[in-house]
């Protein structure tokens, strides 16, 4: 791995929590920050001064740059971790010929706003990347965690199994366990729709709904989740898995979900555009469920907790009775 040469793209607590595992296996990281004075905090202080401000980086360790294709030109491995809400956006004026032949990996948990594209059609369509080439990234994972270097298990998703095994060599090491599967669509869905159960989350803790009413909440979500991936993308996988199951539960009951902070300052009575503004930081879950509402049309999948959400932030339904009229749906 020490010849390998790494680089994420994005500056967000996820993408600073990857920059540290990255560094236990190879010399140096390539760092794409699109902030140029983000950029010069870090290679004059060897931290970002906007997420994760106290984990500490040797700069020599970093080459740090604002010039995306910069960056690309020297990887041979990129990995891209920006909020998909702002991924076109962020990747304007990117070559497409510098992902050539490269894997191009995605910790990216999210779908495009209006496409509706996971990152594997998203990067296919817009820069011709196949699919044996694209590698996705993830689990039960939440930054802050892996900064404190708590024991996380990761899941790399790809059709290409040297990629796959290329990629899990680069992140493994002392605190990050990683698994292999081919479940790729599974892999990336999953965490979209999780992020909207775990708004619903937050708006029923916020309401005062308790533990009991919670764990029957996430085990219908679960049957809901598995409903929708199966009608898009049948495949034998298995729901329990970490990838699935475990990246619900954490992102449910964490401390750090900002998709369940996003839920409770609903519940509190918050709109959703200003506790987004509050919170400062992207709770995917908004811009998902529209996008699995709109795609929903197409497939008609039962998601009574997937449209409650839906209700409460497109159509400024009130949270606490679209909850108590979701009771009954629920078993």
């Amino acid at each position: 791995m020490q010849d390998l040469q790494a680089a994420v793209i994005g500056s967000g607590s996820w993408a600073t929590a990857i920059v540290k595992i990255l560094l236990n296996n190879v010399p140096k990281v390539h760092w794409w920050v699109r902030e140029e004075e983000i950029a010069l905090h870090l290679k004059q202080y060897g931290n970002n001064p906007k997420y994760l401000s106290s984990v500490s980086f040797d700069p020599k360790r970093l080459e740090v740059s604002h010039e995306l294709n910069r960056v690309l030109k020297r990887a041979d491995v990129p990995v891209f971790c920006i909020p998909a809400a702002f991924l076109q956006n962020s990747l304007s004026g990117m070559h497409a010929s510098l992902l050539r032949d490269k894997p191009v990996v995605s910790a990216i948990k999210g779908i495009i706003p209006g496409d509706n594209d996971i990152m594997s059609d998203f990067f296919y369509k817009r820069y011709g990347v196949p699919v044996n080439q694209f590698v996705a990234v993830s689990g039960p994972s939440h930054a802050e965690e892996v900064a404190q270097e708590k024991l996380t298990y990761l899941t790399v998703a790809s059709e290409n199994r040297v990629n796959a095994v290329a990629v899990s060599n680069l992140f493994s090491c002392r605190f990050i366990n990683t698994s292999i599967t081919d479940d790729i669509f599974g892999t990336e869905f999953a965490p979209v729709l999780k992020n909207i159960i775990a708004i619903a989350t937050g708006i029923t803790g916020g309401l005062g709904y308790g533990d009991n009413f919670q764990a029957v909440l996430i085990s219908n979500a679960l049957r809901e989740i598995n409903r929708f991936v199966d009608a898009v993308r049948p495949n034998d996988r298995d729901i329990n898995r970490s990838v699935y199951l475990g990246d619900l539960l954490v992102t449910c009951y964490s401390q750090f979900s900002r998709n369940r902070r996003y839920g409770q300052m609903l519940a509190k009575g918050y709109s959703p555009h200003y506790a987004q503004m509050e919170m400062n930081m992207v709770a995917e879950g908004y811009y998902a469920t529209k996008c699995i509402r709109e795609m929903n049309v197409r497939y008609e999948v039962d998601m009574p907790i997937a449209d409650t959400v839906y209700n409460i932030l497109y159509e400024g339904k009130d949270p606490a009775k679209e909850i108590q009229a979701l009771q009954d749906k629920l078993s």
